[in-house]
């Protein structure tokens, strides 16, 4: 028989599996792999999922699984659908009365699926939502729509919004992704809007990719040029080529040309751009203002607009096509703990990942076994706070270590990473002069939390953490104003290693906004020497010392290259090669691949 559920529309003989492992043919029904079974059941805000015009600021349950249909190259989310192998035992197992009886105690307007794709556990999802409907609750996913017309008919009925991820506009795209054509995602997206389905989509912009996205535009035009589209600038993460992301300024100038097709056109895994907020597309004025909140995610900051099923303008009251009606007050708009809620909860699994690889350690079963041990809540939030200085990180090494049996690797790894750091400590510690430092993530006014962990190396390093003088509510961080960055007047500056910018685009973003403080002035703003040497890996200890040689360099000259090539061939048995290295927390290399 043929399975129904993707348009791959995989031949299944009887007693075997689809290409995508997660439905079996047995005596001829289609058996999902993962009934009822969830990674995932947290509340997260709307504009986490993304969506920026059905219900701003409300609150939703989500609900994620393992697994996808497709196989995409750099995949933000392959942690979750390609690492899980044969599903963890640790899944939370829930009917859907209970999903339901959880999104109403919990003040949810409704159930919201993503980070994989509800195809991965179609008829989870289809009861799932049916009982949402009943229960006068909203139903909502993240998709790559590649839906059958049989699938599609099955979820129409009960979807009032729905994401869905373009891989591309050929079918040479969606062939990388493992997929037949492109053709049924533009079937669907067609049929979604025609059956008054809020539909927002989104597409990746890669280095050299201009004409896709135009292309892109001007096909989602002649749906609807009132669709949004969310222009996701390109992570590279896995074995994705680094030389595949585009700047933020590059991804700026791009969105300005889409908007000649498209009335809302916004942009994300861009800290401190202005295009994740909506302003009327008659007048201009401003109507919700966004952050950057995490990648593949924004959050609410304010609103000029009443609480009404029709928004129209506050300044020339032209209509807008957004649907407020159960839009909850800015005061009243949840937070998510941390790393919970979206594609955050994946990076928490990537930094686990990255303490057991450096560990010499790669089989999956030990991987599983420490993602199970921090799939809780209680335990994600303890991860968080054990990341953010390096000592509550050397205690994580060994505490990992000691978990999985593998306590004497652990120990050689804290006590490489250790040793510097007590030299560092040692020979800084008679230092007076100790210069402001500030610490950007992406653009100049995207301050990082003052207590992350890029702001305790500085202070390690033997600099003055700024960063932590400025009250900011945001993940990582939140857009300050060009006013408060120059009271805080910084005598250097750092961009974040994980979503940086280059050097030039990034001083000349401070002359365009009138930042004039002496980092700027001096040309005091520097950049890693690779992606991922301040958070989220051990690898923070090379970006400790790179940072000591910047603000000391009289007192410290760490020889990083030898440094970084020593740290690799120790504990990845790979050489170091910054032009491999991309935005992955876990994966030293784009070319590191786990042992067969």
């Amino acid at each position: 028989m043929k399975c129904y559920i993707c348009e791959n529309n995989c031949l299944m003989p009887d007693g075997t599996y689809g290409k995508c492992g997660l439905y079996l043919n047995q005596g001829g029904e289609i058996i999902e792999r993962f009934t009822n079974q969830y990674l995932v059941i947290s509340p997260i805000t709307i504009e986490t999922m993304p969506i920026l015009h059905f219900q701003p600021g409300g609150k939703f349950l989500q609900i994620s699984t393992v697994g996808c249909n497709l196989d995409c190259p750099g995949c933000i989310s392959t942690v979750i659908v390609k690492e899980m192998g044969s599903g963890p035992t640790w899944l939370q197992k829930k009917i859907p009365e209970e999903i339901i009886l959880e999104a109403k105690e919990k003040a949810c307007l409704g159930i919201s699926f993503l980070m994989n794709d509800p195809l991965a556990c179609w008829p989870t999802f289809i009861n799932v939502a049916k009982k949402a409907k009943e229960n006068g609750l909203l139903v909502g996913c993240s998709s790559n729509a590649f839906f059958t017309k049989n699938s599609l008919a099955q979820i129409l009925p009960y979807l009032d919004f729905i994401n869905v991820g373009i891989k591309g506009f050929s079918d040479q795209k969606y062939h990388q992704c493992g997929a037949r054509s492109a053709k049924p995602v533009w079937r669907n997206i067609k049929e979604l809007h025609r059956a008054g389905v809020h539909v927002e989509i989104s597409c990746m912009y890669r280095n050299d990719e201009e004409e896709d996205l135009i292309r892109i535009a001007g096909k989602v035009a002649t749906i609807s040029s009132d669709i949004p589209l969310q222009v996701m600038r390109f992570i590279p993460m896995e074995d994705a080529d680094p030389g595949l992301e585009t700047s933020i300024r590059k991804a700026e100038i791009m969105c300005r040309i889409l908007r000649k097709y498209l009335s809302y056109v916004y942009l994300f895994n861009s800290p401190g751009t202005h295009y994740l907020t909506t302003y009327c597309s008659k007048c201009g004025e401003w109507l919700f203002k966004r952050d950057f909140y995490g990648p593949m995610g924004a959050r609410l900051i304010s609103s000029q607009v009443d609480v009404n099923v029709k928004v129209t303008c506050t300044n020339c009251r032209t209509e807008m096509p957004l649907e407020t009606d159960k839009m909850r007050n800015r005061a009243d708009c949840f937070l998510e703990p941390d790393f919970q809620g979206g594609y955050p909860f994946t990076r928490a699994l990537e930094i686990l990942e990255s303490i057991i690889i450096a560990m010499d350690v790669s089989d999956r079963h030990t991987i599983l076994q420490v993602w199970g041990e921090y799939a809780n809540q209680k335990m994600l939030q303890k991860l968080h706070h054990d990341i953010q200085t390096p000592d509550a990180f050397l205690s994580l090494i060994r505490s990992i270590g000691k978990s999985t049996g593998n306590l004497e690797k652990a120990f050689q790894l804290a006590a490489y990473i250790e040793l510097i750091l007590n030299k560092i400590r040692a020979t800084i510690a008679p230092v007076e002069e100790k210069p402001r430092v500030y610490y950007a993530m992406g653009k100049p006014l995207f301050c990082i939390k003052g207590e992350r962990m890029e702001n305790q190396l500085v202070e390690t390093a033997g600099g003055i953490n700024m960063n932590k003088i400025v009250d900011i509510a945001g993940r990582p961080g939140e857009t300050i104003s060009v006013d408060q960055l120059n009271a805080l007047n910084p005598e250097v500056i750092f961009i974040s290693a994980f979503i940086s910018s280059s050097v030039d685009d990034f001083y000349e973003e401070c002359i365009r906004h009138g930042v004039l403080v002496e980092a700027v002035k001096n040309r005091r703003i520097y950049n890693h020497p690779a992606c991922g040497w301040d958070f989220g890996s051990p690898r923070w200890i090379l970006g400790l010392m790179h940072i000591a040689n910047t603000l000391h360099p009289h007192v410290f000259q760490f020889d990083i290259l030898s440094e970084a090539d020593e740290f690799y061939r120790r504990f990845y048995n790979i050489p170091f090669s910054s032009a491999e290295t991309n935005r992955s927390f876990s994966k030293p290399s784009c070319k590191w691949r786990f042992p067969k």
